[in-house]
């Protein structure tokens, strides 16, 4: 059982294995635990941020606020926080698993193209320096 689960959140989805990983989670928090969701939104290479409109990542930021919101009180957020972050996906969720002190980090991994073969190359990065347990799901 697990006092804080870090679930990596998916919002390309319609956030339906968001869903899935809540549950789980639910099924194995101690009493009194919480969950913590997270969507780290992806770095733009510098070629490209000079085309994109300065209101664009503010823009993402809100809707994956809204998105991750409606996930949290569809599950009956009680006990759900919300962080979102910019970067490195990987790194996101690997600094925000130290900060809150996760026992679990749960990622779902898409599936692989030959680069990441046997799972995807977030949830490899993750796997491989977390500090604390990792689920993987698909």
């Amino acid at each position: 059982m697990y006092d804080t689960v870090l679930i990596a959140a998916a919002l390309f989805s319609k956030g339906q294995t968001t869903r899935g990983l809540i549950e789980k989670a639910r099924s194995m928090l101690n009493p009194g635990g919480r969950i913590v969701l997270i969507h780290v939104i992806d770095e733009i290479p510098q070629y490209a941020a000079a085309r994109i409109p300065a209101e664009f990542m503010s823009n993402r930021q809100r809707e994956a606020q809204a998105e991750l919101e409606t996930l949290a009180q569809g599950a009956g957020g009680d006990n759900i926080s919300i962080v979102i972050r910019n970067g490195t996906p990987s790194a996101g969720i690997l600094g925000t698993a130290e900060e809150v002190k996760a026992d679990l980090i749960m990622i779902a991994s898409h599936k692989p193209g030959f680069s990441d073969y046997f799972i995807g190359s977030t949830a490899t990065r993750v796997v491989r320096h977390a500090q604390t347990s990792v689920m993987i799901t698909r």
